[in-house]
């Protein structure tokens, strides 16, 4: 358990997990995230005192807490396919659907949520998105505004800032190379598919530097080192709105994927962590998160309420435009497909470690 409590140490946002687990555990990804989490919802929530504690996504420690029968987690931010693959797995709890907050015209959550629910452990959380994005005046003349500008070095010329792992990127590049985006998930299911996403790859290989951590796209963007780089739209959005740094955003083929709050199995809280969960779920509380971050709410109820508070940031800046499931960028949105990376994301993550690899990056 050494791995999970140093989690605890890793930022001043981080409040170090007492043995008793008297308090709520809330488990999520660190920076501006889990700061608009904790002004949305847990500054908000009546109950009993919550700590936040940073972690880099994954099930293994989860998975070891509940095997172990020493769980101390409460509640955890999870990716799309991690929620699939951790309920399958019987890592969370099942919830009570009933149990949570309506629409204020009467619509059940699960109704009122902008993706079918994949099953009875998640909670609404955000949706967040993967752009690429370059900074303001760093080209002359005609500007990139399409996913294919990305991959064209001789129009656009600059190295490329990419993530450690292909989720997103090959979505990415098969719509950069005339994939419709409706077929998207079909190619990928291909070999010719999979191979033409690694043709694009191959374009820029040369001129690749691979990033980990979310604030490292937006630092070799703003030196220089990079002229585009993929990034988190919420870290592009956030410094755009409170730093005003001059990014440009290209929504054009950005991957749009969701995020989920789940209970954990055997939760020592886990009364208190349901009524936190309907706490966190509500419309109000959803609408107040993106006051503090440009992801947009899962709740199309909550969406609602932003686009008729406007300015609705915290600064007193318009958010929607920076919403990256607003509805006129959705139709060139490449919507995720978490059970396409679970049941088939394996072979491609290990030929694009071998790419990474093979070209030094």
């Amino acid at each position: 358990m050494a791995s999970i409590l140093k989690l605890a140490l890793l930022a001043p946002l981080i409040a170090v997990v007492t043995v008793a687990n008297a308090d709520l555990n809330f488990v999520s990804w660190g920076g501006a995230y889990a700061e608009s989490q904790k002004k949305g919802y847990i500054e908000t929530y009546q109950g009993g005192p919550i700590n936040i504690i940073e972690y880099e996504g994954g099930l293994d420690d989860i998975r070891e807490q509940v095997e172990s029968g020493e769980v101390i987690w409460d509640i955890v931010d999870v990716l799309s396919h991690e929620a699939r693959v951790g309920c399958d797995e019987g890592l969370f709890e099942d919830l009570d659907r009933d149990m949570f907050e309506k629409a204020s015209d009467g619509t059940m959550m699960d109704d009122d949520i902008m993706v079918q629910v994949p099953n009875d452990c998640v909670v609404p959380q955000v949706f967040w998105s993967y752009v690429a994005f370059y900074q303001e005046g760093r080209f002359k003349g005609v500007q990139p505004y399409r996913i294919e500008d990305f991959f064209d070095l001789a129009k656009f010329p600059g190295k490329r800032g990419l993530r450690s792992w292909p989720h997103g990127l090959i979505e990415m590049a098969l719509v950069a190379d005339g994939v419709a985006i409706k077929n998207v998930y079909k190619v990928m299911s291909t070999t010719d598919g999979i191979n033409q996403a690694f043709r694009m790859l191959d374009k820029i290989k040369d001129d690749v530097v691979i990033w980990n951590s979310g604030t490292e796209p937006l630092e070799l963007v703003k030196s220089g080192e990079v002229s585009m780089a993929l990034a988190y739209n919420g870290r592009v959005g956030s410094a755009v709105l409170t730093r005003d740094e001059k990014f440009v955003t290209i929504w054009d083929g950005q991957v749009l994927d969701e995020e989920w709050l789940v209970l954990v199995k055997g939760s020592p809280n886990a009364e208190e962590a349901k009524k936190f969960l309907i706490h966190a779920s509500a419309p109000a509380q959803q609408a107040r998160q993106a006051r503090f971050i440009n992801y947009g709410p899962m709740r199309a109820s909550a969406f609602d309420i932003i686009r008729n508070g406007e300015p609705w940031f915290h600064n007193g800046k318009n958010i929607m435009e920076h919403m990256p499931n607003r509805p006129e960028i959705i139709v060139r949105s490449i919507i995720a497909s978490p059970e396409w990376w679970v049941d088939f994301g394996d072979p491609v993550e290990e030929r694009y470690n071998a790419w990474m690899a093979r070209h030094g990056l």
